[in-house]
């Protein structure tokens, strides 16, 4: 593997202007680039090793591509660290074999392989291929028993296709002979593949499965098509007899699906899903008899958070976690009914957390966790007593100055109590005003909690070090705080939800903490689209906004993206034809020619969800009203968002340049612009 931290010296010694401008130890835009975190947790089914992924930035002069993903194991009792796969690799999916003798991962071995379940012994050793299967292995899993794995897959081709394709005639037929994601189940003995695979699906799409106890039945969610949009709006849970082979739909949740689970007794399955087809994101947790009929929400009635996920404490108690605020929890229910207790709050622990894994008795669990002061790290906990940290993989961050972090709360203009984040600068002094960066989350179905939010496109505390005050608002239709707050902004785009940002603007220039000639704001996807409303309608608020993979024409934009449907139902509301008049007064591009805000247009493309297209329109419409700070940059073959290393590169230094130059620096919007060609910030060693 090579030294990761060699491109870290090449890039400072290149960016000396930035060094001088930069406190000595406030954390830096090479820092970001660089920073590891846990990916991903699995305790064994003893809970004696936890085995985690550690997803590694790619240096500047590698290949481009996405972070690796390498796999290690750590014993919960001594702490023993064991590296598993490292390098140049990418493992996702870990899996304990049920016996917790070895684990199973996806990974794409060697060049133009397809992704494949691989299998390593505890002991140790070299990993063997457990699947062979003609196209990509998306999911997979362990049957109780552990001599068996089921895994979905794409599929394949046919020959007449392969041939058609190599002689030109390789035609996109848009949407339609869509090849399905199907179930497959082989045999797997001690170390190795063991039998052919055999298909169990067909004519449906499988996204995900889970096993019942005993092994007899599986689970799976399921769509008509191999469609992002019926990933979104239109899974539905079906049981699968592995004996008859016979399937049958269970749940009839009316739009999106998160994850489920057995009961350990198998007579009942609980799920997470959205608590109508209108709510845009997963918020309840649901039980379900195997056998069929109405399914009990387990929710506490007017929830002020979100369920994320669901899992089991034993045959009679439900566990789900959920976004609460700022605040992560983990709460149980008797399946019978009752209040809730809560077991874990990240408010307590000062950890914020996703889905633990837990071992095979529920009473130990590992989890990814972050603060306000590190990204992902590794947690263990005795559940019911506090996390203990088991790894810190960014060593280097106790020597940096953070930036304080801390909720603040606000009234918007309509009385409603909305909460945010506020990095201060570092070196903060009260009574001083500073320019101020507003970064706005997407979705809308999303929220900020009290953890970690610094990343290569929402650079909070390299900013924080340069001197700016970053206010992250969980604005009106953000998840964490109801079902009503979440859907204020249904049929309603752009209109209390973006006021509240604008409020909370207002908020900190009248606490004398931001200053009001010097304002920016950004974000990606519908923070993107913000940044482009404030752009337009509210361009005498801010100096200069990054709108990054953002929307600006809601009626270009209904043409254009792959999940229509999920616009409609759950923004939207209405057809087109229905609402052409507020599609219209509700796009960024109606307030274009009257934008006086300097304004950075970012994205690739080849962006499925929010087509470059919208990016061009806004470009476009700003040129021809004679805008005199406008540019867009794009990147090459990057979709939503920026997954290769070259594109997060450059968005983080250009981010980092158009604040400094409009607002920081408070140039004039009639004048020169920031340099396009910024390499130099690379690290590269380029010829002249």
């Amino acid at each position: 593997m090579k030294a990761r931290y060699a491109t870290l010296v090449i890039l400072i010694l290149s960016s000396t202007s930035f060094v001088l401008a930069q406190t000595a130890d406030a954390i830096s835009p090479h820092d970001v680039l660089m920073m590891k975190s846990v990916s991903s947790a699995a305790i064994s089914p003893r809970g004696d090793w936890i085995a985690y992924t550690v997803a590694v930035p790619r240096e500047a002069t590698d290949k481009p591509g996405p972070a690796y993903n390498e796999l290690y194991v750590i014993s919960t009792r001594t702490k023993e660290v064991r590296p598993f796969v490292t390098g140049e690799e990418n493992v996702s999916a870990v899996a304990w074999r049920p016996d917790g003798s070895a684990l199973a991962f996806l990974s794409a071995r060697g060049q133009g392989a397809s992704q494949q379940v691989w299998m390593i012994a505890i002991d140790g050793g070299e990993a063997c291929q457990l699947t062979q299967s003609e196209t990509s292995v998306n999911a997979f899993a362990w049957n109780p028993a552990g001599d068996k794995i089921a895994y979905v897959a794409t599929t394949p081709r046919t020959a007449r296709e392969k041939r058609l394709e190599s002689l030109g005639y390789g035609f996109v037929y848009f949407e339609e002979v869509l090849k399905h994601r199907n179930l497959y189940i082989v045999d797997v003995g001690k170390a190795s593949l063991s039998g052919a695979p055999q298909q169990l699906t067909r004519d449906i799409t499988v996204w995900s499965f889970v096993f019942s106890p005993d092994g007899k039945t599986v689970a799976l969610a399921a769509s008509p098509r191999n469609l992002v949009d019926d990933s979104y709006m239109f899974q539905r849970i079906h049981l699968l007899s592995l004996e008859t082979k016979s399937m049958k739909q269970l749940s009839n949740n009316q739009g999106k699906l998160g994850n489920f689970a057995f009961s350990p007794d198998g007579t009942m399955l609980a799920y997470a899903a959205a608590s109508e087809r209108k709510d845009h994101a997963v918020s309840q947790a649901y039980v379900i008899s195997v056998e069929g009929g109405e399914a009990r929400n387990l929710t506490p009635a007017k929830f002020r958070g979100h369920v994320r996920w669901v899992d089991w404490k034993d045959a009679a108690t439900l566990l789900y976690g959920a976004n609460e605020g700022m605040n992560t929890t983990i709460s149980s229910v008797r399946v019978s009914g009752g209040e809730r207790s809560i077991v874990l709050t990240s408010e307590q622990s000062g950890v914020v957390f996703d889905h633990p894994s837990f071992s095979k008795d529920m009473k130990v669990a590992a989890f990814v966790g972050s603060t306000p002061s590190f990204l992902g790290d590794l947690f263990a906990c005795t559940v019911g007593k506090e996390p203990e940290r088991l790894t810190t993989i960014n060593p280097w961050l106790s020597e940096r100055q953070l930036g304080k972090q801390e909720i603040i709360t606000y009234k918007s203009r309509d009385g409603v109590v909305i909460e945010g984040l506020l990095l201060y600068p570092v070196n903060y002094q009260e009574g001083t005003s500073y320019p101020l960066v507003t970064i706005v989350h997407g979705g809308p179905e999303s929220n900020y909690s009290n953890g970690w939010v610094t990343r290569y496109s929402e650079p909070g505390q390299v900013l924080a070090g340069r001197g700016y005050a970053v206010f992250y608002p969980n604005y009106r239709s953000s998840t964490g705080y109801g079902l009503d707050f979440a859907l204020t902004g249904y049929m309603d785009p752009a209109g209390k939800e973006f006021d509240d940002i604008a409020d909370g603007i207002q908020y900190l220039i009248k606490q004398g903490i931001a200053d009001k000639n010097r304002m920016g704001l950004g974000g990606g996807s519908y923070g993107g689209y913000a940044a482009a409303w404030f752009a337009t309608y509210y361009a005498k608020l801010v100096k200069a906004v990054c709108m990054f993979v953002g929307i600006s024409d809601l009626v270009s934009r209904r043409g254009t993206t792959d999940i229509p449907y999920e616009e409609l139902y759950v923004h939207s509301g209405k057809p087109l034809e229905q609402m052409w008049d507020l599609a219209l007064k509700r796009s960024p591009l109606y307030y274009a020619h009257q934008s006086q805000t300097a304004t950075l247009i970012i994205g690739g493309t080849a962006d499925p969800r929010v087509h470059p297209t919208q990016s061009m329109e806004l470009y476009r419409q700003m040129k021809m009203s004679n805008h005199p700070a406008v540019r867009l940059v794009q990147y090459p073959g990057e979709g939503h968002g920026n997954a290769r290393q070259p594109g997060r590169i450059d968005v983080l230094f250009r981010i980092l340049d158009w604040y400094d130059w409009y607002v920081k620096d408070a140039r004039p919007l009639r004048g020169p612009m920031p340099p396009v060609d910024i390499s130099d910030r690379y690290g590269l060693v380029l010829p002249d």
